[in-house]
């Protein structure tokens, strides 16, 4: 009996010291990623489309609990692997300080979770706890690129599929990109409108009644991946319905209570084709089961938790190593100077010339929606003239200052076929030779619309550099934000019409003396690499 009792108080004294370093350890992470943690709930709260993020933690805890009788039977072997793991992470925090972009340290936050995770239980309970720590990707907001991205395609969808229900009601209209013409209105399918602020909660929901769902393997993936379509299809559905009832009775019907009361509505129509998809699945089976009994929402009470027998409980030395790590990224991170961002000085585009050399230009403005959406800092929009040219030159240049949360530049390649434009043709070149300046190459590309055409130059403009990929922009971001402290950068755009059998020669020439007489005056409005604060 007395070695018994030896026995089960050194196994309670590894208990509570195991316990002490993950709460120590929980508290030094909580520490470091909490700008991180407020910039993601200041997303939830200011996005609709992420307006459930709150609940996916108590989620991810009710998905925990359900384990944790298993977790506490089972044999912990912690790992070295999350020491690695954790050092990862903590890198990954740095990296994502110094760039500026909080997309990085999320996904460290999470995978610093997983770290401390198999500190404790090890791969095992890593593996049980997987869905656990999978659900709480779904509560890490999307880089605004792809987010724009996603949003545009899911307009221009969502608009086809709208104007084909309109069309079965024996309903006159025509499509342009994301506008729906009835002729005495015109709706347009804005970014609200894409179907996103159903899509990310559905797929949550949906991950999480897959896990749930105690069944055969393609169905559970069957129930979450059909969380896209249904969006899609009811979100499309919910935009005709909008454009029969503006027939009828008018614009008054696509506002308000209405618009409102037609979101809720849908979302509970995808809730219930979820619903009727799992009554589907299981209609032949002859198990005596229902559909919802097959949703286990089961989960153990205290009182069965200490009835659980523990398993044995390795050496705690890979969970102190992984705790000593974060202890001593604590004052690491207070001394890492890279919360404040450099801001480089620069004139504002109210200044950049309308009259220079044969060229005389009008501003215009962006409407405040659509400003709203763009997030930008400054702006240059406006149609110049050339003497003895009726051919107009559209300029376009969106300047962000910084480009660290939430804002980021929009590429023509996604928003022209918003308008209903085509490309038609995209390539790079280069005019440097014709304006006697080295290195600046442009995507060059054209568009169309019916009988229209268009030709358009564009390139994305940073810190001194110009791309033409996107791709490569976000890369040198990513990249400047370590060394210069720097995510400033600006998107310039050109259009010009081409007339109808018109030559495609004449229209570069036109953009080439354009950007000849106006490209060296936009040094003075996006900042180069090297400039005063």
């Amino acid at each position: 009996m007395q070695s018994v009792s030896s026995e089960s108080t050194a196994a309670g004294g590894t208990g509570y010291r195991a316990l002490l370093m993950l709460f120590v350890s929980i508290g030094s992470l909580g520490f470091i990623f909490t700008n991180s943690l407020l910039e993601m709930e200041y997303r939830w709260s200011s996005m609709e489309q992420y307006s459930y993020g709150y609940m996916v933690p108590i989620v991810a805890l009710f998905l925990l609990w359900q384990k944790i009788g298993a977790i506490k039977a089972m044999d912990w072997q912690p790992t070295w692997w999350s020491f690695g793991l954790m050092t990862l992470a903590l890198s990954g925090w740095c990296l994502g300080e110094l760039s500026s972009l909080f997309i990085i340290v999320h996904y460290s936050f999470l995978l610093a979770v997983i770290a401390l995770t198999m500190a404790v239980t090890g791969w095992r309970g890593a593996l049980l706890l997987w869905a656990a720590l999978v659900y709480l990707v779904f509560m890490i907001p999307l880089p605004s690129f792809i987010l724009n991205q996603l949003s545009t395609e899911l307009q221009l969808i969502s608009t086809q599929i709208g104007v084909a229900v309109i069309r079965l009601m024996d309903i006159s209209v025509f499509a342009e990109g994301n506008v729906i013409d009835l002729g005495n209105y015109q709706l347009q399918v804005v970014e609200a409108c894409s179907g996103l602020n159903y899509l990310f909660p559905l797929m949550s929901f949906g991950f999480l009644i897959a896990v749930l769902y105690e069944g055969r393997l393609w169905h559970r993936w069957l129930i979450f991946l059909a969380t896209i379509p249904i969006t899609v299809l009811m979100n499309s559905l919910r935009i005709g319905i909008i454009g029969v009832t503006v027939e009828y009775w008018g614009i008054e019907a696509a506002e308000g209570f209405l618009h409102s009361f037609e979101g809720w509505f849908v979302f509970m129509a995808c809730l219930a084709l979820l619903t009727l998809l799992i009554w589907a699945l299981n209609i032949r089976n002859t198990d005596g089961h229902s559909a919802l009994h097959r949703i286990n929402l089961l989960y153990p009470s205290l009182a069965e938790i200490k009835l659980v027998s523990s398993g044995t409980r390795a050496t705690n030395r890979t969970l102190m190593a992984t705790m000593i790590l974060c202890v001593l990224a604590v004052p690491a991170s207070m001394t890492l100077v890279t919360s404040e961002e450099i801001v480089p000085k620069r004139e504002l585009f109210s200044q950049f010339p309308l009259i220079k050399g044969n060229w005389v230009g009008q501003g215009d403005i962006i409407e405040e929606r659509v400003l709203d959406k763009l997030l930008l800092s400054d702006y240059i929009l406006a149609d110049y003239h050339r003497s003895g040219d009726v051919m107009p030159i559209n300029l376009y240049v969106a300047y962000y200052g910084s480009q660290r949360t939430g804002a980021a530049i929009h590429s023509p390649r996604s928003c022209i076929p918003g308008g209903g434009w085509e490309i038609t043709d995209l390539k790079q070149i280069e005019v440097s030779n014709a304006l006697g300046m080295e290195g600046l190459f442009v995507n060059r590309t054209i568009i169309q619309l019916g009988d229209q055409r268009q030709l358009v130059y564009y390139w994305f403009q940073q810190r001194g550099r110009t791309f033409t990929s996107e791709y490569m922009a976000k890369w040198y971001l990513f990249q400047d934000g370590i060394t210069m402290a720097r995510s400033d950068g600006a998107l310039v755009r050109l259009i010009t019409p081409i007339p109808p059998n018109g030559d495609e020669a004449a229209a570069d020439e036109r953009l080439q003396e354009f950007l000849r007489e106006f490209h060296p005056e936009l040094a003075r409005f996006i900042p180069g690499g090297n400039v005063g604060l």
